[in-house]
């Protein structure tokens, strides 16, 4: 259910009905499906998973984290990737991490500040948010700003307790988070049977062999190896004597 061609199916299905739209599209709407990325751990997966999309002339919105152990966003390469994608049409928001903060007051000065930054290092303006593992309290919240989209906010996401699949809402929400489909898979019935859903994917999980979680698991740290051994290579040569012996031992070659 992970593969490129089962994400493929899911953009056939979203334009069929002609209710694709970003976040400002939809505001107002009757009727609207909007796609998104939560992007963890990989960049390049994202940017992958946005040429799938490009292959079908389908776009959606990438948010990317600024504090984040697993990938640095304002590295020459991710940089790069990143700015392709919004050449090409893709909407690149943030995504916040709320790292211990339960002051709301603050955190709404952190997301301004972190898009501030994060536009002025990418040279366009960056005015969408979704929130990283987002607590109750936070989505009870329905945090707005001026001027600026949250992808929680009322008019995307209805915020109910022990929601289950059957749960009625006014916006059908699916999510592919833990490598499972939560509030239901996007198939026919569920992006069709409703007036409004918002798709979260997260593009670490998605490949074009389409592993299960596992599988996953281990190729994304394989991945993630060959990036920092090529990094160290291009960095300095104070272990180049041992790359053969790294190679050879570990199967990781970038």
């Amino acid at each position: 259910m992970f593969s490129y061609d089962d994400y493929k199916e899911i953009i056939r299905i979203i334009k069929s009905t002609g209710l694709q739209a970003d976040y400002r599209e939809a505001l107002g709407r009757d009727r609207f499906i909007i796609m998104r990325h939560d992007v963890e751990y990989s960049v390049e997966r994202a940017w992958k998973l946005a040429k799938v999309e490009r292959s079908m002339d389908f776009t959606s919105t990438f948010f990317f984290q600024w504090t984040n152990n697993s990938y640095n966003i304002l590295s020459r390469r991710n940089q790069e990737m990143v700015r392709d994608m919004h050449e090409r049409g893709q909407n690149i928001g943030l995504h916040f991490a709320l790292n211990g903060l339960t002051d709301m007051e603050e955190i709404r000065k952190k997301i301004v500040k972190e898009m501030e930054m994060l536009s002025e290092m990418f040279g366009f303006t960056i005015d969408t948010f979704s929130i990283h593992r987002p607590s109750r309290d936070v989505l009870r919240e329905n945090i707005k700003l001026p001027g600026i989209i949250n992808a929680y906010q009322e008019e995307f996401f209805t915020f109910a307790d022990n929601v289950t699949e059957d749960t009625p809402v006014k916006v059908k929400y699916l999510s592919d988070a833990n490598h499972i489909w939560r509030y239901g898979y996007p198939d026919e019935r569920n992006i069709t049977g409703h007036d409004k859903v918002q798709i979260l994917t997260h593009p670490f999980g998605w490949t074009k062999e389409g592993y299960d979680n596992f599988g996953n698991y281990k190729t994304l740290l394989s991945e993630k190896i060959a990036e920092i051994v090529e990094s160290v290579d291009a960095e300095c040569k104070d272990f180049s004597e041992y790359r053969d012996w790294f190679d050879a031992h570990t199967g990781v070659t970038p």
